[in-house]
């Protein structure tokens, strides 16, 4: 049996064939114009990051334009209250490396910025991003290497935007649902019934 796995860039540019060019001519290391519009119109960004125990993806959210534009090669994200996990945060003060995708409601394109990444804790810098008297617990400030446009093609043939398409959330688990489940296991594990659980963020 021939083996089908592909293992070298190579052979994958071999079966995928050549680049279009307009999608290497849509990459910049700075945000111009119309991308800086693409991250001012964005009320939601998925923020990647990696460190020693693997991968994180980790959403952030809030009013459009809260992912502010320092400069063409600089932008900031204040990090509000949470669980107290801190994987992206923790994840980036190890390894700086980032990536980032941000959605715009209704809008197909999504924008791509890659670069690093370091946790700013400064009283003047988080007292910009305050909100009804609350300021964020830090503010991460991304230094951009690269920035791109997503096509529409991925959020249209998923339907995302589509509200004929979106599922009622009482079909799924609710989150206590999740929790409780999650608790049964692992007492269940204590006794030996099940095996040890491992890091979701292994890679």
């Amino acid at each position: 049996m021939s083996d089908t796995i592909i293992r070298s860039v190579e052979q994958l540019e071999a079966h995928y064939g050549k680049v279009i060019p307009a999608a290497w001519t849509k990459e910049i290391d700075h945000l111009n114009a119309h991308y800086r519009a693409l991250v001012a119109a964005s009320p939601f960004v998925l923020v990647a990051s990696v460190g020693p125990e693997g991968l994180d993806c980790s959403p952030r959210g809030d009013q459009a334009g809260f992912v502010a534009i320092e400069d063409d090669r600089t932008l900031l994200l204040p990090d509000r209250p949470g669980n107290n996990r801190v994987d992206t945060l923790s994840n980036i003060v190890r390894d700086p490396r980032v990536a980032l995708l941000f959605l715009i409601p209704g809008v197909g394109e999504t924008l791509r910025v890659n670069g690093t990444a370091e946790v700013d804790t400064a009283p003047a810098l988080l007292e910009r991003f305050a909100i009804n008297g609350k300021l964020p617990r830090s503010v991460v400030r991304i230094h951009v290497h690269s920035v791109y446009f997503q096509c529409q093609m991925a959020l249209a043939r998923s339907g995302l935007w589509d509200p004929s398409q979106h599922v009622d959330r009482a079909t799924l688990p609710s989150v206590g649902e999740m929790i409780g489940t999650i608790i049964e296991d692992l007492g269940a594990e204590k006794d030996g019934a099940l095996p040890r659980a491992r890091s979701s963020r292994t890679a």
